[in-house]
């Protein structure tokens, strides 16, 4: 795949692009208008030019992608190419612009809103799509779906074909019921925390990764006896009175405001969560969604509090 594309149109890049993000030919042909042999037709033809296998032919096991390996590392030039040809051709949308965005649930909820509200006053002629998604699921659209124009996230470690801009980094905090006796403790330090009922982020998330790597580099084993999949939810449950967390907290005091909890600040106890922007490599977001990234830095985020 040296020449990446030789003598292909546009057509036949689409069908590809297309059928990633729909994840069907059914779905991929109805979203382009045409039939489903028509896109098999083109897809064919793109094969043929590019002497390898884009796409799984034959049904069989429910599969993550409808892409080989080679189509799918084919995808992110198929959709760099349409999004230089749409540019060339002066094919840029007409009407209302709109910014399609993905972040994590931390920061779509402690983050995101705030900025999406501070942008549409600014820009009220620009109008931001945003999708809450898990740090995985934020790579694997960006490297399927050619609208999405960048995600918010922790830097996902293996995540080929993609770039990483960072934005702001949080620092970790004991989250406790009031009256708590760890929320008055002198020189606080995990090693307190050992034998206490602790609540962790679910399996495989970075939150969870960095607590617990905390722990185990000083010796350390916590008691974990409950887990939960956002922030969100792990505070309800220390409010409840099921145990205590650890969780990155906002500068401005947005995560535990309004629920009746304790915090007391870590620092430099726990690695702190980087945050920041994820894009497809190579590709510079188009001027809209610069625009929004401006309103993600932190010196516009509110003050502390």
């Amino acid at each position: 795949m040296a020449d990446p594309l030789p003598s292909v149109s546009t057509d036949q890049v689409a069908a590809l692009v297309e059928l990633a993000r729909a994840g069907s030919l059914r779905a991929a042909a109805a979203g382009l208008h045409i039939t489903e042999q028509g896109l098999r037709n083109r897809l064919v033809a793109l094969e043929g030019l590019l002497k390898v296998s884009l796409y799984h032919k034959q049904r069989g096991p429910r599969r993550r992608s409808p892409l080989t390996p080679q189509g799918e590392q084919f995808l992110p030039r198929a959709t760099a190419f349409l999004e230089s040809a749409r540019r060339l051709g002066g094919n840029e949308p007409a009407g209302p612009q709109e910014v399609h965005v993905a972040a994590t649930q931390y920061l779509t909820l402690y983050a995101m809103l705030d900025a999406v509200r501070r942008f549409h006053r600014a820009f009220p002629a620009i109008r931001v799509r945003l999708s809450s998604r898990t740090e995985r699921d934020i790579e694997d659209a960006l490297l399927r779906d050619p609208d999405l124009a960048f995600g918010v996230a922790a830097p996902y470690e293996g995540g080929s074909g993609l770039d990483y801009r960072h934005l702001f980094s949080l620092d970790w905090g004991l989250i406790a019921p009031p009256r708590h006796p760890l929320l008055k403790k002198r020189g606080l330090t995990l090693a307190d925390l050992v034998g206490v009922p602790l609540i962790v982020f679910e399996r495989g998330s970075t939150g969870r990764q960095h607590v617990l790597n905390a722990f185990y580099r000083l010796g350390l084993s916590p008691r974990v006896d409950m887990e939960a999949t956002t922030t969100g939810i792990v505070v309800k449950m220390v409010e409840a009175g099921l145990g205590v967390s650890l969780v990155p907290l906002m500068p401005n005091g947005s995560v535990t405001r309004g629920v009746n909890v304790g915090v007391r600040k870590l620092p430099d106890q726990i690695e702190p969560i980087h945050s920041g922007i994820l894009i497809r490599r190579g590709e510079t977001p188009p001027p809209a969604a610069e625009a929004f990234i401006q309103f993600l830095k932190p010196t516009d985020a509110p003050a502390p509090g």
